[in-house]
């Protein structure tokens, strides 16, 4: 049997950490059904993509690269459209594969839909409700001319039923109209509640964990369900980067064990410590909202002395670069910037004592290890920590280990989920709805008092144990019946 031919197209390194769950599924089960061609926009260059990127998460090398590199959005995207339409006219596949709602998603849309090749998005479905996001517009545009969407959660099921999209066949294609609960299997984490409004929708008892086993074969011939651009399936296979986080949170806790990187990232092991992202262009590029954020970093590391709370900043090359220019001196003054290994404190405990994610939370005492101790914990953690950028593997073993996580990607809020941690988000609005219902996450854009008075709610419910959450993105297999769900529809 000829194999069903695969081009996955994407644009940026958190493209090819989420391609990377759908190529180690081929490899895995579907090598003698499925072929995959990889094809990289070059949307964004990347020195961490090196072959040790590669190696380590286990990501095939692109067989294409179309180095398109920056530009205005109209430029960038009609050059991804001319490569990818060449590359697609040269291979000829019987899907292209698209991830979320980069410029790479818009073109490869377009390419492949006027070009009449089936486009199945993954995380579809998903809305910020804020049109000008660029993000929003492309995930939109991408969506309408798919012939799969796989969505990840229950709002993004919600969200293209008001767009129009016929989802009447969700729960009969699911597990045949029952209404069970949600399947954990894999799922490390307890289901210890349901957000405020999941039982508010039709959906909201969907057996995600049957999806991989449906009876697709006997629908995939029926008018109904015969996928084309104009009569789409809608599928909840829950969500690709909950397998990738499966997947590789032992692997970061072999390649980075927490103390170690933190020893060698900031010098010492803080007792308690804040991860922050701040990448977003409305972030970075606006004064008044960068001073806000980082001044409210700043007093939450310095209010936090006593317990021995450092706020660490792994920033983005281009914020690293404008960001003394942005900020006002006093600020800036209260930053440690680079600290570097300037020594280590000895006696200082680790964060997470069970954080039952994947971590043996063995944690507790580092020892009297301290080379030029640098004394008193409290006297080094009154200063937000800037570092350079950490790569994938790095980031998750330090979100894995911190109190509480504050950030503008989209990425991150759900890596803090999957991992139990709370979230403050610097937008205002976020794609991913869920966890800001459920509690587990705040929306507080930039605003000073918001994120401080956020830190403070999220730190005291944290300690008292009282977030919840609950298995949102399914159950470790999306990757599996992505592919099932091709496969039995185009074999």
């Amino acid at each position: 049997m000829e194999k069903i031919k695969i081009l996955t197209v994407v644009g940026a390194r958190p493209q090819f950490i989420k391609a990377a769950a759908i190529s180690r599924e081929i490899r895995r089960s579907f090598r003698g059904r499925l072929h995959e061609v990889i094809l990289h926009t070059g949307q964004h260059y990347d020195e961490n993509m090196s072959e040790v990127f590669f190696n380590q998460l286990e990501i095939p090398a692109p067989d294409y690269n179309l180095n398109v590199g920056s530009a205005s959005h109209g430029e960038q995207t009609a050059l991804m459209i001319k490569g990818i339409e060449d590359v697609i006219i040269k291979e000829k596949p019987d899907v292209v594969i698209l991830y979320g709602d980069t410029n790479s998603t818009l073109a490869g849309a377009v390419a492949a839909s006027k070009l009449h090749i089936p486009v199945a998005h993954i995380e579809a479905g998903l809305r910020s409700f804020n049109k000008s996001m660029p993000e929003e517009i492309n995930r939109i545009v991408c969506d309408h001319v798919s012939t799969w969407l796989f969505v990840p959660t229950i709002a993004g099921i919600n969200n293209l039923e008001r767009e129009g999209f016929d989802v009447s066949h969700i729960l009969s294609r699911y597990n045949n109209g029952e209404t069970t609960e949600s399947n954990e299997r894999n799922d490390p984490r307890e289901d210890t509640g349901k957000c405020s409004k999941m039982n508010a929708g039709q959906y909201s008892k969907m057996n995600t964990g049957q999806y991989s086993k449906m009876s697709i074969g006997q629908n995939a011939g029926d008018s109904h369900y015969h996928c084309t651009i104009d009569n789409p399936g809608v599928y909840h296979t829950g969500d690709i980067m909950y397998d990738n986080s499966l997947f590789f949170s032992g692997l970061a806790d072999r390649l980075y064990p927490v103390d170690k990187l933190l020893r060698e990232k900031v010098g010492f092991v803080p007792e308690r410590f804040v991860l922050a992202t701040i990448h977003r262009d409305s972030n970075t590029d606006d004064r008044e909202r960068i001073n806000s954020i980082f001044r409210a970093l700043a007093d939450i590391a310095e209010d936090g002395v006593k317990e021995g709370v450092t706020v660490i900043v792994p920033l983005h090359p281009r914020t690293s670069k404008i960001l003394k220019g942005m900020l006002e001196p006093d600020l800036y003054s209260r930053l440690k910037v680079n600290i570097g290994n300037e020594g280590n404190i000895g006696n200082v405990s680790r964060l997470d004592k069970g954080d039952n994610f994947g971590n043996e939370g063995k944690g507790g005492n580092i020892g009297n290890e301290g080379k030029g101790n640098m004394g008193d914990v409290s006297k080094v953690g009154n200063r937000v920590i800037l570092l350079e950028p950490l790569s994938f593997m790095e980031m998750i073993s330090l979100e894995k280990a911190a109190e509480i996580i504050i950030t503008d990607s989209g990425g991150v809020q759900k890596e803090a989920f999957f991992f139990r941690k709370p979230s403050l988000i610097l937008r205002p609005q976020t794609e991913w709805v869920e966890i800001v219902e459920c509690g587990a996450a705040l929306l507080t854009d930039a605003s000073y008092q918001r994120i401080t008075e956020g830190y403070r709610d999220l730190s005291a419910k944290a300690l008292a144990g009282e977030l919840k959450f609950p298995a949102l993105f399914g159950d470790g297999r999306a990757a599996a019946s992505i592919l099932e769900i091709i496969s039995a529809s185009l074999g």
